[in-house]
């Protein structure tokens, strides 16, 4: 879209990644003079803020430089040794795989920056709430843009003592448990992950995703292929959440304070989906060639799986709280994502990707919504804020109430907004996936989860119509409605799950090239 040099796309991608690490040390720091404004909390807030702010300015401006014509090239590259004796490299590079969530990432970190420096959440200094938001924008960034496997595993491990402490420190009732449980669940799994990619880097001799991808799996034997399918696997769907290895997700969620809700399902859950594109596809075929179908089965039970405990969560009298619920919901839309990968096609795997965005934007919309909802009623408890809080939504705060529904329908896949396209061809690649593959199988797992898309669809209209419907009582205790704040942080998700609807090849046209070139072994 415009000119720039590639020694200045090489600085603003190594900047997008460093630059937020070095932001979190300098809140750390006190204040300069003249900068503390009318406290030192507010100037936190405010480093905050525009640290994030210009992180998301070098992204906008990395995306466009970025040469659309040649989506499969590797772009801004960066390409320093390291570690010598391992043959560990700095290397870093953007194509339009990784564009999408790089951009994601910035956005969703500057407006949860931007919305606590006016709800800051309740909890101790705002210090290190800032640095461990921008801690972990840094190693999210650097887990998109990084080309090599042991950077990609600290980048992917950096993110998790952050989002414990988010957690444990600003969160809600059993944050403490919910927070242990994350870490304990995280760790482990990644544990297991970096045994497969030591594994692919001493067989195969490398450790750069780029060759390794080119090679296609040539170096490495079947069962070596297999073994660290499994291993890497395991670890990626930890962090998915894959189910049934998601029990860590509801909890984290609950507990959380917004923001960190937010990061968690709009940034975090991407980590484990683009490991599989990135690292397993191109790197060990044949080994994803032979877990395809149980990945696909574990997909479609997550599908129903959540679909179903959310249907349980919503129902009159079950006390089910409505983050509990939209957290359940993102084990299901996963699972659509996982189907997509598993199909081992250009369709799924395109469909993938775009319910990825899709998901981080609708979903860190919701869990804003959600926050703000709780914060004015007191409680998240759907019993409670269907029955015991006067008039329903629509008619106490009709703005509030009508962002939760438009949140609501783009969730449940309404087509023309951004929900509809991924599960879409997610559900196209499993009609007719890889060769080698059975299409029996894949055609039932296709029918599994498009039943799955009624349940979805069935348990957000209960959420609407109990939340923002209903009868509107005698002198209902007046509730805030949409502040400015809330409109600035939340108006470009909404904005851009409605261009996502209905321009998806804006999306499609950056990730498809790069699909095929991964798939077909590095070759254009």
């Amino acid at each position: 879209m415009i000119d720039i040099s590639a020694s200045v796309m090489q600085f603003l991608l190594a900047f997008v990644v460093v630059g937020p690490l070095v932001g979190a040390v300098a809140a750390l720091l006190p204040a300069p003079p003249g900068l503390k404004g009318r406290s030192p909390d507010q100037a936190v807030l405010r480093h905050g803020v525009t640290v994030s702010g210009v992180i998301l300015i070098a992204a906008i401006v990395l995306a466009l430089g970025f040469d659309h014509d040649h989506p499969s090239k590797m772009q801004a590259t960066t390409d320093i040794s390291w570690i010598p004796a391992l043959d560990v490299r700095i290397h870093l590079g953007i194509d339009g795989i990784s564009l999408p969530l790089l951009v994601l990432t910035a956005l969703l970190t500057f407006l949860c920056a931007l919305y606590s420096y006016f709800k800051m959440p309740e909890g101790p200094s705002p210090k290190a709430f800032v640095a461990l938001i921008l801690l972990l924008e840094s190693g999210t960034l650097a887990t998109f843009a990084v080309l090599d496997l042991l950077l990609f595993f600290l980048a992917f491990e950096m993110v998790l003592i952050p989002m414990y402490f988010l957690i444990a420190r600003w969160g809600g009732a059993q944050k403490q448990a919910a927070a242990w449980k994350f870490i304990l669940y995280t760790l482990l799994g990644s544990v297991v992950m970096l045994l497969g990619l030591l594994l692919i880097g001493l067989k195969s001799g490398t450790f750069d995703m780029v060759a390794l991808a080119t090679d296609n799996g040539r170096g490495l034997t079947s069962s070596v292929q297999v073994v660290a399918v499994l291993a890497i696997g395991i670890g990626l769907a930890v962090k998915t959440p894959m189910w049934p290895l998601h029990s860590w997700l509801p909890d984290a969620h609950t507990a959380a304070p917004t923001v960190g809700s937010v990061l968690l399902a709009g940034v975090l859950l991407k980590m484990g989906t683009y490991g599989f594109v990135r690292i397993l596809l191109p790197v060990a075929p044949d080994g994803m060639h032979t877990f395809a179908p149980y990945l696909a089965a574990f997909a479609v039970a997550g599908i129903i799986y959540g679909s179903l405990a959310c249907l349980a969560l919503a129902r009159p009298g079950a006390k089910g709280d409505l983050k509990r619920l939209i957290a359940y919901s993102s084990v299901g839309h996963m699972g659509f994502v996982l189907l997509g990968i598993a199909s081992m096609t250009p369709t799924g795997v395109n469909g993938a990707l775009f319910a990825n965005i899709a998901h981080g934007l609708i979903t860190g919309l919701l869990f804003f919504l959600v926050g703000a909802v709780k914060d004015r009623y007191g409680t998240a408890d759907l019993d409670t804020l269907a029955g015991a809080t006067g008039a329903a939504l629509y008619g106490r705060a009709p703005r509030l109430g009508g962002l939760l529904a438009f949140a609501a329908v783009a969730s449940l896949g309404l087509p023309g907004l951004a929900g509809f396209w991924g599960e879409m061809l997610a559900l196209f690649g499993a009609f007719d996936p890889a060769d080698g593959l059975s299409r029996p199988a894949f055609l039932t797992f296709m029918s599994v989860a498009a039943f799955g898309t009624l349940l979805t669809a069935a348990y957000l209209l209960v959420v609407v119509r109990r939340v923002c419907m209903g009868a509107k009582r005698e002198e209902p205790q007046p509730i805030a409605d949409v502040q400015n704040y809330e409109f600035a942080a939340w108006t470009p998700l909404a904005a851009l799950t409605v261009l996502a609807g209905l321009w998806p090849a804006v999306l499609l046209g950056l990730t498809d090239p790069a699909v095929q070139k991964l798939l077909a072994g590095g070759k254009s």
